[in-house]
């Protein structure tokens, strides 16, 4: 009797999980594509950016934020398999630039990337 009653408390327990889904930086990166391609649009002054209609630039600002989106999770997704787990550099600047770079650097890498090549393909 008391085996059973701990096997369905097991089984309850698997449907209570209270975690999210959703991890905290893929809100993060999402939220960062979307200011990115907002930038990118309005600080533009090149002429594909400028001859352009309201729907275009909408249009270039969704196709943006979904390819930067995705371009920082690859990013991401690289960074995790290729960090090295030890840095050697010749100094204390050179050794806080290899972290930064591993921290962001392929994510950032991935979202700029993405995001021009959104934007330009719908604007060019």
């Amino acid at each position: 009797m008391e085996y059973k009653n701990m096997k369905n408390q097991e089984d309850q327990d698997d449907y209570d999980n209270n975690e999210s889904p959703i991890n905290g930086t893929v809100v993060i990166w999402g939220i960062a594509s979307v200011a990115a391609a907002i930038f990118m649009i309005t600080f533009n002054d090149s002429g594909m950016v400028l001859r352009a209609g309201f729907m275009a630039k909408f249009f270039a600002f969704v196709v943006g934020s979904i390819l930067g989106f995705i371009g920082a999770m690859i990013g991401d997704a690289i960074c995790r398999f290729a960090r090295p787990d030890a840095v050697f550099t010749q100094g204390f600047s050179g050794l806080v630039f290899a972290k930064l770079f591993w921290i962001l650097g392929p994510q950032l890498i991935g979202l700029v990337v993405g995001t021009l090549l959104g934007i330009s393909l719908v604007l060019g």
